[in-house]
Order: structure tokens, then sequence, then C-alpha cells
């Protein structure tokens, strides 16, 4: 077992997804978005004031908040504070003009039952195509009217369960240099921001995917992706996991960059079902070396 190989303890099915969602998350995954249908909307946990807590008592590294009023892509750019804290942002969301994430909600033992009951719906489907479902986190979006969530990428397997309001996700094929360059995944998996720089001409190359409640889009991982919210506040719920095959992945990249710093040109780690067994090898074993 290596040292990625943290998963959580079974437990009963909170039967939030259809079986229709269930059998074709088992054909599109891991590696073609696809929406999926839930029945978490009125679940007490996803309310605005149990957030607005859960947001309270969270680590300060744990919460993050902006103004919404953002470009696409920040390139560079840092989100301007929106000048309140954390629980008024979220509940006088629909007039506070923020964007609020809330990490790693399972921190909070009721929202770890959670999310480990929403995932245990999926694990037969994910431990059979990509091996043990490890490190599971979930994380909530909380956006004022017509916010941005500007334009990144995320290392996770992850689920987007749209709980209030609704969005649009712009996504980019993941592993398409076109939309985030090699140099950038590397400059991610050795300590670099996940934000991606934003040109208006990748835009005709997205596809759009339109969430109201009860739907959720799964998001392959590293897909690039920007969000637009709609007219009403949104809350949103993503539940994420990782497997030893995207860890693996990450380690290539970040086993790349060591090569581009020696002057070399490697060649970018293969997508699902490669297993990029060799060079990750290689960066654990520097990773080890240098302590």
């Amino acid at each position: 077992m290596n040292q990625h190989s943290s998963t959580f303890s079974r437990t009963l099915p909170l039967d939030t997804f259809d079986e229709t969602s269930r059998t074709n998350f088992a054909a599109c995954y891991p590696e073609k978005p696809h929406k999926l249908v839930h029945r978490l909307g009125q679940h007490p946990l996803m309310q605005l004031d149990a957030l607005a807590t859960l947001a309270e008592t969270l680590p300060d590294a744990s919460v993050e908040y902006n103004r919404a009023a953002l470009p696409l892509g920040l390139n560079g750019e840092k989100a301007p504070a929106n000048g309140i804290g954390i629980g008024e942002t979220i509940r006088n969301i629909a007039t506070t003009g923020s964007w609020a994430a809330l990490k790693n909600i399972e921190q909070s033992p009721a929202y770890a039952d959670l999310l480990m009951e929403l995932l245990e719906e999926l694990r037969p489907t994910i431990e059979a195509r990509t091996g043990a479902m490890l490190k599971p986190q979930g994380f909530v979006f909380v956006t004022s009217p017509d916010g941005v969530t500007p334009y990144h990428f995320d290392p996770e397997h992850n689920i987007l369960l749209q709980i209030m309001g609704s969005k649009q996700m712009t996504m980019f094929p993941g592993g398409d240099t076109r939309f985030a360059p090699d140099e950038t995944h590397e400059s991610y998996h050795t300590g670099g921001p996940r934000d991606l720089f934003w040109r208006d001409d990748m835009r005709p190359h997205g596809k759009v995917w339109s969430l109201s409640p009860s739907e959720a889009l799964y998001v392959p991982v590293m897909s690039p992706h920007f969000v637009q919210n709609g007219p009403a506040p949104s809350v949103s719920l993503s539940i994420t996991w990782r497997s030893e095959w995207s860890f693996a992945e990450a380690d290539a990249r970040a086993f790349n960059a060591v090569l581009r710093n020696l002057g070399l040109k490697p060649r970018a780690p293969g997508r699902w079902p490669a297993t990029n067994r060799a060079k990750a090898f290689a960066w654990r074993l520097v990773r080890r070396i240098r302590g």
C-alpha cells in the first residue's frame, strides 16, 4: 500500500442517485463527463444556515471566499476580498455578491458521514474500474447570482451536485495541451496553483453543461473548466476521491518537471487506462530522497 492509500470505512447507502444515474456512471467512469440525477436537495446539512455554521467552525485554511464578479480567467491575478465574514457571506449570499468555498467538509463528523454515504453508492463501479477509492473529500460552493468561478482544473475524480440555484460549467478535455499546457500541470503537481491562463479563443472548444437542482455532473480528473452562476443564489456540493491511477498520473507529471528542469522535453503521461508506473515510481523515489 502506498502513501496515498487512505480510504474510509464502509457505511450504509443514502440512495441519493437513481438506478439510471448509477448505470450511466458505470458506462462513463472514469473519463467521460456525464450527468446524474440526485435526491439531496432538501438535506438539512445542505441548507444555508447549516452551511454558514459549518463555515464558522472550519479552520481558516479550509474556507475561501471573495467577490463573485470575476473574469473567466484570473491569469495570475488574485481574486478581491468581499470585506465581510464568512457567516454573513453565506447567510446573505443573495445580496453579498460573493463566492465561497468550504474545503474538506469531512472535518465535521456529520458532513463526513454524508460524504461517505454518497460515495458508498458508487463504490462498486469506482473500485471495479480504477481500484481502491482513496482520499475522499467534500467541497461546498456557495455563489451569489451571476458569480464566476474562473478557469482552473482539479486533481480529483469529482461529482458536482447542484443543490440550489443553477449554473453552467464549460468544460474542456483533460490532457489536451491546447487548454492546459504540460508545463502548467507540472507546476501544479510540484506545488504551484491550479488556476489556468484563459484565452477567449478557447471558448468555442468547451462543452457547456447546464445544472439545475437535483442534477449532478461527473468531471474527469484534471478537466479544465470554468463556472458561471445563474440569476439566483447557488449551492453546490462536490464529492471527490482519488485513485492510484490519478495519483500515478500526478506523480508522473511531477517527475516530468524534474526532467524539464534538466533541459529535457519529457513526454506527457498517458490518460486512462495508462498506468504511468515508471515515472510515478521515479518521482516517489526523488521525493523520498529529498525527505
